[in-house]
């Protein structure tokens, strides 16, 4: 079986957690891991068996053209203490989604978000799933939050919670192609 990890980041903390997933997802088959606006995310998840794709919760959802600008905001006041990605803010997970040409059979959905309550924060993940879903995939697995800190920072265990996490995926995908 052969997986696509896609990922959005604008900070680096989706990235580091895509990183992780991939690693739990190593043992069952082939990975490769690209951000949304490397050429090398459409062309993996053209062959993928399993696509898991991923980023940075905005506004309660997936992020937008606005949400991106304001992060790149974020990102030149000083006070905040941030750097953007390089591939940030470019193409969005939602607009990767809908430029898609094919979709992979089986699909998870990750994102990150602040560490509150998910009434307050919402999360990019379900929206992510939905729409993938929505072209036909289907998932193996609930969506997933991992948390960030008010200081933009991946909370504690998070690293290892993904790599778990990425192990459960492949465990459920086996299950999806064994059945």
């Amino acid at each position: 079986m052969s997986t696509a990890v896609v990922y959005e980041s604008m900070f680096g903390n989706t990235r580091r957690i895509a990183l992780a997933i991939a690693e739990g997802l190593a043992p069952f088959g082939p990975v490769v891991t690209a951000n949304v606006n490397d050429k090398l995310a459409r062309e993996a998840t053209r062959s993928a068996d399993l696509l898991v794709l991923g980023g940075p919760t905005h506004v309660h959802g997936m992020t937008r053209p606005s949400s991106r600008e304001e992060a790149t905001a974020w990102a030149n006041d000083n006070s905040r203490n941030l750097t953007l990605e390089p591939s940030a803010p470019g193409t969005g997970v939602r607009e990767w989604i809908k430029d898609l040409a094919l979709v992979p059979a089986l699909c998870a959905a990750f994102d990150t978000r602040m560490d509150m309550v998910q009434i307050l924060s919402g999360a990019a993940s379900g929206h992510i799933g939905h729409a993938l879903t929505k072209r036909g995939s289907r998932a193996v697995i609930s969506p997933e939050s991992f948390l960030v800190s008010k200081d933009y920072t991946l909370d504690d265990g998070e690293l290892a919670r993904a790599r778990s996490w990425g192990a459960s995926v492949g465990k459920a995908m086996e299950q999806f192609i064994h059945h």
